[in-house]
């Protein structure tokens, strides 16, 4: 293997035309200096210089090698750059672990701004449920996680994870708009016996979220569809197949004919980012700063959707000032920063005329309805 300080001997004697003022460049001896060139001779098995009158002057292999060599220091100093600044500059690898409801409302418009701010940043995003995110976030496989807390179902959240809310929103029951329900103000969950059910795959937290409100209502869910994402899900509500359990920043991919019913009791969403306090590398910080003006990027939300101003949060993680993970949350209270999270809440829309007959009826509401089902 060549040596490096050698490889650099040679790179001087090409710059500086000379053994003797390669020698000062270097602040060695010219004898130290030869002794370096003798010894990159044997290990390359080339002469890589040849007498030139007093001096010396490459030949073809040390030109080639010459060439090799000073490509080499370049390297190594902005590695040794690089180096320096990584305790300011963001740069390199930003490894995110997702669900994938944020990844399609928060992420885009955030990773758009951090690379455009800092262009040598290389995040990647990981799309899975918190139940596999979480570990990998401890074993260090990923350096941030964008995550659901539901309100019924609040995480119990390992040692040594922090997070912080960064959305609140309000969860609505999706119901064709000719469904006999659908025109109530709020909805009991404890009225939703033998309607069928649009969710997530087993073990995502929605899914979870669902079943554990339904059978609190002492209600056995009839999950037929196995859909991943919401608007898939609401495309089965609009065609009065099932009725899907759907977090407000999902309400405007509605098609025509869905309705968004407020629950009773309230359903809550949080979307929070979780890293590891103590560990936060630039582009983590960068991102967690990023990911605070959330709100800001969300717009406009559509029909029946508004944003409240969120209270400041500071630009990086302090992990004394971070919500602490709890071993035994109270599974009645939404999971909360003291930042302030963004409340994503809905007015009730406006009612409107049912249609005779509804696809989206169990059979004791066709029986109810009598003559009005065809």
């Amino acid at each position: 293997m060549i040596n490096l300080e050698r490889l650099r001997a040679l790179a001087a004697v090409d710059t500086h035309g000379s053994i003797a003022r390669a020698a000062r460049a270097l602040h060695i001896t010219p004898s130290g200096m030869s002794q370096q060139l003798s010894k990159l001779e044997r290990e390359c098995g080339h002469r890589l210089t040849e007498p030139e009158g007093r001096s010396v002057r490459l030949t073809h292999a040390g030109r080639v090698l010459a060439e090799h060599a000073a490509a080499v220091m370049a390297q190594l100093a902005a590695a040794e750059d690089d180096l320096a600044a990584l305790d300011d500059e963001v740069l390199g690898p930003l490894r995110i672990g997702a669900v994938g409801s944020a990844i399609r409302t928060l992420l885009p418009a955030t990773l758009a701004a951090l690379t455009t701010r800092h262009p040598r940043l290389a995040p990647t995003v990981r799309d899975g449920e918190v139940a596999e995110l979480l570990p990998a976030l401890l074993r260090g496989d990923l350096d941030l996680l964008l995550i659901e807390n539901w309100s019924n179902r609040p995480w119990r959240l390992p040692e040594g994870v922090a997070v912080r809310t960064l959305v609140t929103e309000e969860a609505r029951v999706a119901l064709h708009e000719a469904h006999p329900l659908g025109d109530r103000p709020v909805l009991r969950l404890a009225d939703l016996d033998g309607v069928a059910w649009a969710a997530c795959p087993p073990g995502a937290e929605p899914r979870e979220a669902l079943v554990q409100a339904l059978r609190t209502c002492g209600i056995e869910p009839d999950l037929r569809y196995s859909i991943s994402d919401h608007a898939t899900q609401l495309t089965l509500v609009a065609a009065g197949l099932s009725a899907a359990l759907v977090p407000a920043t999902a309400w405007r991919q509605a098609p025509p004919g869905v309705r968004f019913l407020p629950t009773d009791p309230p359903l809550r969403r949080d979307v929070q980012a979780a890293w590891r306090p103590g560990t936060e590398t630039p582009p983590v910080r960068a991102c967690l700063d990023a990911l605070a003006h959330v709100p800001d990027r969300l717009g406009d939300l559509g029909p029946g959707l508004s944003t409240e101003p969120a209270q400041s949060e500071p630009a990086r993680p302090d992990p004394a000032q971070s919500e602490p993970a709890q071993s035994e949350p109270e599974p009645s209270e939404p999971h909360t920063e003291s930042a302030g999270p963004t409340d994503l809440a809905a007015s009730t829309p406006p009612a409107q005329p049912h249609p005779p007959h509804s696809p989206n009826l169990t059979a004791t509401e066709n029986r109810t309805r009598g003559s009005d089902v065809g």
